[in-house]
């Protein structure tokens, strides 16, 4: 803008309420949604304008403006065709005025001279009172109308019929019944004797309840050519002043868009009109519908005082029914939803999100796996993707608020389980009102440092929402072994259960001991026994070492996934024998848990292809490592068979958006458990350089080493796949290599292909920045 230019504040004031106007619902839709909402039930908005879901999953419905789910189209396509409503209404018997529909003005005159004067033209299609020109008496009327009409008209089409005489009232009518009439009494201004028409009307905008388009319960009144045609056509201009008393109409029909008020006559509308009002939406076969009387007094019957129905509307506008100009609001929208929503209804379906900082992804699918087996249409999101009834349907990190939303809007879903991260709750929340369990798995030092979250009570305030989520008949399942997550149960409004991985853990045992639930580890007759405790009652669900994602009880992360998995299920209503079958039937294969722990055997090297991209992850797959590798398992029955290892190789990566000390604490920890390490880096450098993510991780290797790690060799191969080569081609059988990956499926078809192929050794490659190049210690 030109800094010498005059700023016109009313013009910028008026844009941005328009531009507001534009984005905010209309005030029919608005109506509903806030008619649901005092219901409980939640609704999505499906784009820009008034498209509108309420309902989650298989229970939702969908909103239009004033049109439902149940609004048939072939019904809305009549009510568009104004001809083909009046000759069913007429085939009905009721009153309709006589017309015709024309392609010119000549053709428009003949049926003018036909039907008798005066009379209307509309377009055929047309809705809102657009293109309705009123009461023409003679020929150059009619072509005038005709030209205005076929402006507004989609299909080239326009309907000249009688000029019905007497006051415009809408009736509206839902589900077959009327719920509401009012009188449209078109824009106009009471003359005084002093002010002009265009003063008189600048001084009725000065109204409060006045603005513009929908922004307020009346909308102004607008001088354009054709308010100023209306005018003259009542003998008046608009520097005229009428004498004190007399009306003089601005616009030719009574919409409140045009700046119409409206007067309500629910209470005075004969039993006769009500009638003829609920057969014409049966006969079009609306669930909603406008009908428009024109007649002189609608508490008289129209068929003794004259007058007829003049459209029919689908979708009609509840703004004169909920706000009327005068007389008692109606509360329109109450029945529209009663018609969706039938008192017992169900709005919601049950929804579990599960966040932290480990073990998110496992959990939500053991979840989901769990409710399958009860036959539900799970609906998932995970940093994997999206999956409906186990099908994978976008490949993405769905772990935020637009991919819950997108599972909400599945028709099929009556169960969902979402992954919730970090920085879709900062981004834009969680994408739904609440949820019904929430699980917090822990709170590590990953992520530390973005968008201003710099401490781990920062980050478990963040977390914490989901737990805020619950409502007062909900669960919050939280880890009772992480003093961040535990103090989460004090901003919880439902109950709690709690989990743990330390038979010893006095605070459980309290908690317990107070009436409260608990998923717990005690020791049975043939080894560790997972449980739930309800005060004095302990349901057993199953031994760990049965359970095939736990490795006989050595992956201790998926022993801690299932009891997370065990509570979230017990909260949502899973009988105890649905718990157990679901876990001991989950595994972690590559088809059910891909890139978490998922196992694979190449020419004797065992391969474990994970996820793990922090130190904390890490360090769990470490430990699981040294347990599969020991001589003396220490869980699982006895006999348990250990792995053999002659070599540990691991291929590490970080995310470029870490903290350096973070990515210096994963070269430490690598450093700790693995003989041979190869540093990689994410297509997604975050932010930062090539080479830059793993120049850092190697800094905490060599710190390690300096410390006495006895790693034998470690080196950066920057692009994943030469990385997951070289680690593979590295090794011989007997070795054990662990592959952290950020594309888990071609890693794992790069497995396959080996497999299938015999030993499938092939060179390693990958540019690397000059100073990582050919790096390597030798011990």
């Amino acid at each position: 803008m030109d800094p010498d230019e005059a700023f016109d504040f009313l013009a910028e004031l008026e844009s941005l309420i328009l531009l507001a106007e534009r984005r905010a619902f209309g005030p029919s839709t608005q109506a509903l949604i806030d008619e649901a909402v005092s219901r409980d039930i939640p609704y999505i908005r499906l784009n820009e304008r008034s498209l509108v879901q309420l309902g989650q999953g298989r229970y939702q419905k969908r909103i239009r403006a004033t049109m439902t789910s149940l609004s048939g189209a072939l019904a809305v396509d009549i009510a568009g065709d104004k001809k083909l409503t009046t000759n069913l209404l007429a085939a009905a018997g009721l009153p309709v005025p006589r017309g015709d529909v024309v392609r010119s003005e000549e053709d428009a005159v003949a049926a003018a001279r036909r039907i008798g004067f005066p009379v209307v033209t509309k377009p055929l299609d047309g809705n809102h009172g657009r293109g309705v020109v009123l009461d023409l008496r003679d020929d150059e009327g009619v072509r005038a109308g005709f030209h205005r009409s076929l402006a507004e008209a989609r299909r080239g089409l326009v309907v000249v019929e009688t000029h019905i005489t007497g006051n415009d009232y809408r009736v509206l009518v839902v589900g077959g019944h009327m719920v509401a009439v009012a009188q449209r009494v078109p824009a106009h201004v009471i003359g005084d004797g002093t002010h002009t028409v265009r003063e008189l009307v600048d001084i009725t905008n000065r109204d409060p309840r006045r603005g513009i388009g929908h922004e307020k319960v009346l909308t102004r009144i607008r001088l354009d050519e054709e308010a100023e045609r209306v005018v003259r056509k009542q003998g008046w201009e608009l520097e005229d002043a009428p004498p004190e008393g007399e009306m003089v109409k601005i616009a030719a029909t009574g919409n409140m868009s045009t700046g119409g008020i409206s007067i309500d006559r629910t209470l005075e509308a004969h039993e006769d009109n009500v009638d003829i009002a609920e057969e014409a939406a049966r006969v079009v076969g609306l669930d909603v519908a406008g009908i428009d009387f024109l007649t002189p007094d609608i508490s008289q019957p129209v068929r003794e005082t004259g007058g007829a129905i003049v459209e029919v509307n689908a979708a009609p506008g509840f703004r004169m029914h909920t706000n009327p100009t005068e007389g008692d609001p109606q509360y329109v929208a109450k029945p529209v939803i009663d018609l969706l929503f039938p008192p017992g209804t169900p709005s919601r379906i049950p929804i579990v999100a599960v966040t932290g900082s480990n073990g998110k992804t496992t959990t939500v699918r053991m979840i989901s796996h769990v409710f399958k087996g009860m036959g539900y249409k799970v609906g998932m999101t995970s940093t994997d993707g999206i999956y409906i009834d186990e099908r994978l349907v976008k490949k993405a990190d769905a772990s935020g608020p637009k991919s819950a939303q997108m599972v909400l809007q599945n028709p099929r879903v009556d169960f969902a389980v979402f992954e919730v991260a970090r920085g879709g709750i900062l981004r834009e929340g969680l994408g739904y009102g609440r949820n019904d369990v929430a699980v917090v798995m822990n709170v590590t030092g990953d992520h530390l440092g973005l968008k201003e979250v710099n401490s781990l009570k920062q980050l478990a305030a963040v977390k914490r929402v989901v737990v805020e989520a619950v409502p007062r008949n909900g669960w919050a399942v939280l880890n009772a072994d992480d003093d961040l997550v535990l103090e989460m149960r004090k901003h919880c409004s439902g109950g709690v259960i709690l989990f743990s991985m330390d038979p010893g853990n006095e605070f459980v045992d309290r908690w317990v001991g107070r009436g409260r639930k608990a998923v717990v580890l005690q020791q049975g007759q043939l080894g560790e026994l997972m449980v739930i405790r309800d005060g004095r009652r302990t349901m057993p669900v199953a031994y760990v070492h049965l359970l095939p994602a736990t490795f006989e009880g050595r992956a201790r992360m998926n022993v801690q996934n299932a009891l997370a998995a065990a509570g979230a299920a017990h909260a949502a209503g899973a009988h105890i024998h649905d718990i157990r079958q679901g876990l001991r039937t989950f595994s972690a294969s590559f088809f059910q848990a891909p890139g978490r722990l998922n196992l694979f055997e190449l020419d004797g090297v065992k391969v474990i292809v994970d996820y793990a991209h922090n130190a904390a992850g890490l360090r769990t797959v470490g430990e699981f490592v040294e347990r599969m590798t020991a001589a003396s398992p220490t869980f699982g029955p006895p006999g348990t068979p250990s792995w053999t290892a002659n070599l540990k190789v691991a291929v590490i990566a970080i995310p470029g958006d870490r903290r350096e000390e973070d990515m210096r604490e994963l070269g430490r920890v690598a450093a700790r458990y693995f003989d041979d390490i190869v540093i990689r880096e994410d297509k997604n450098l975050r932010g930062r350089g090539p080479g830059e993510a793993a120049g850092t991780v190697l800094e905490g290797v060599r710190e390690a080493i300096a410390r006495g790690a006895r790693v034998g060799n470690v080196e950066v191969v920057l692009a994943e796949m030469d990385a997951v080569r070289r680690a593979v081609d590295r090794s011989r059988p007997g070795d054990l290599v662990l592959l952290c990956v950020d594309e888990a499926a071609e890693v794992w078809k790069e497995l396959e292909s080996r497999r299938t192929g015999g030993n499938g050794r092939a060179p390693s490659a990958g540019a690397v920045p000059a100073e990582l190049t050919d790096f390597s210690i030798g011990l």
